[in-house]
Formats: structure tokens, sequence, C-alpha cells
């Protein structure tokens, strides 16, 4: 259905291998450069693009969908030979993905998924499990407080970002398994270190300066930190007085760890472009279909290991 076809005269090899002769053209929709991980993100697409000898074009949407369906429509025009989305939102991607499928160019969903009722619209997804990823933090919380009572606020995503309304699931079904642990407080910080910061001041002097909190969970590291400014001008102590979650496993997370000021982070890895490349060779290669879901780990750190994953984090792009 996707498949391009490709004319040469007076050539003897395959329709696959003339396909693999010239290289492959790729647009990249991505969100923007709001958060450390998704600048790491970019960054490794880059590096992921030449070493499969890939020419990659990246617009930057600027956390906005209709940047990203422009882009998609530019990058039809253009007849690349496949496009990656890192969608804003999880709605609304029918029209501008029945265009790209009309054209035959393949399209690849990077770290969110999306919304649609004819999944044909996209090859495939590369992603982490975000549930999983929340119900980390989640499990964690309930070992760490051990049957004490402790009163969450939660840090959302962006509003609509299918990562976001996943991480929030996990880790609320997650702290449902006990009573003690409940979230008092929950509102979107945009994923950004300003939103974070922002928001937190505000839970901090709706609950008693702050002294009703246990336990700030947010949906990225940028926020987190953010939130953790915020619980240092509020003359209280972030990872002691306040416990801190979050997701990403950026180096400043790290950094803060080392400082005491944060408790746990979950690692998503900024390598989605790889897998979705490797995933788009075969198929151009040979008609290869990949699964639907291509699932990168996550891993849970905690400051016993920040030093070493810090040293990691210099040659991955951030």
């Amino acid at each position: 259905m996707w498949k391009r076809v490709i004319l040469a005269s007076a050539v003897c090899a395959s329709l696959s291998s003339v396909a693999l002769a010239a290289p492959l053209t790729v647009g990249f929709s991505q969100v923007g450069s709001e958060s450390g991980w998704r600048a790491a993100e970019t960054t490794v697409a880059k590096e992921q693009a030449k070493a499969h000898g890939i020419n990659l074009k990246i617009a930057d949407a600027q956390q906005k969908q209709e940047n990203q369906i422009k882009a998609v429509r530019s990058f039809i025009a253009q007849g690349v030979d496949a496009i990656f989305i890192a969608p804003v939102v999880a709605t609304g991607w029918e029209p501008v993905l029945k265009e790209a499928k009309e054209a035959k160019i393949p399209v690849i969903l990077l770290d969110r998924g999306i919304d649609v009722k004819d999944d044909s619209l996209y090859l495939t997804t590369v992603r982490a499990d975000n549930i999983k990823e929340g119900a980390l933090i989640g499990d964690w919380l309930i070992k760490n407080e051990n049957g004490k009572a402790c009163n969450v606020v939660q840090l959302e995503g962006t509003v609509g970002a299918s990562v976001a309304i996943d991480r929030k699931k996990g880790f609320e079904e997650a702290i449902a398994k006990t009573p003690n642990i409940k979230i008092i407080r929950s509102q979107s910080g945009d994923f950004t270190r300003s939103g974070g910061k922002q928001v937190m001041e505000s839970f901090i002097k709706s609950e008693n300066n702050g002294k009703n909190i246990c336990m700030v969970f947010a949906h990225n590291d940028d926020m987190v930190i953010g939130a953790i400014q915020a619980i240092k001008e509020a003359g209280l102590k972030p990872g002691k007085d306040i416990l801190t979650g979050s997701i990403d496993g950026v180096p400043d997370i790290f950094r803060a760890m080392l400082a005491g000021e944060a408790n746990v982070s979950v690692e998503l890895t900024p390598n989605m472009a790889g897998p979705a490349f490797d995933a788009l060779e075969k198929y151009k290669k040979d008609g290869t279909l990949p699964p639907k879901l291509i699932l990168t780990p996550s891993t849970l750190f905690k400051p016993d290991s920040a030093q070493a994953e810090l040293d990691k984090k210099k040659n991955m792009g951030y």
C-alpha cells in the first residue's frame, strides 16, 4: 500500500535495491524544544540519521499542532520518503495522515501515540510504555512511605498529549492500591520548567504553605525542576519536606539528586529515531511491516546511581 515506485532504466537490480541505492529523505515534525529531553531527542535523531545515511529535515512545531500539520503537508509536497511525527496532542490527525497515505508516504510516530480509527494511517509508533513509567513512580512512593499517609500534587504535561494521559493513568492506578496516598491537586505545567514552577507556587499557597504536601509528581523532569525552585523559595527543602518524582532522566534531575533535592526519576531514552530508521529501512528494502508498537525501555533511578547516570548523559545528546 505504502511502497514507493522508483523507475530506472537499464538497471537489472530489483526495485527494492534501487530504492536503497539513493539516500532516503525523512521529514521530522518535532513538538518543539520545551525540555532538555526534547532537545536531546532532536540531537540524537540527527546523529542517527547521519549514521544511517539518511537526509533528515526537521520542523520545530513550537508545541502547536497547527504547525505540525503545516509541516507534514510541506513534507508531502516535497515528496519525502517518509515522515516522522512526535505529535503534540493525540487527536485531529486523520485528514493530514490520509493525505500522506494517498501520496504513498509512510508515517512513523515518535515517543507519543495518536487516536485514529484507521491505524493503517501510520506504519508504527516508537515510544516508551508511558503507563508503566507513571506506575513505577507510584510503586516507589508506596514502598517509600510504607503505609504512611501522603498527599500528592501532580504536575501534568500538555493537555491532550498521549504521554501525559498515560503517565497520569499509570501513577493514579498504582497509588490506588493504598488508601493512604491520594492526589489532592493536579494541573498542567505544559512540560516546561516555568510552567512547573508557576503551578507549584499555586499548590504551595493553597496547601498551608506547602505543609499539606507530601510529594510532587511531575510528568517530566523539567516541570519538577521548576517545582524544586518553588519549594526552595517557599522556605522548604525539596527531597525532604516535599518528595519529588518525575520522568525523563535528563542530566539536571541527576544533579538535583546529588544535591539531595530530587528523590526518583524514570529514564526515557531520547533515542526514538534509531529504531524508527531501522524499521523504515527494512520496510523500504523488502516491504517488511514492523509491529504497530515498538517499545523502548524505561528504568527507575534513585540518588545512589545519579553520578553514574550523569556521566553517561555526556554521550547521549544532552
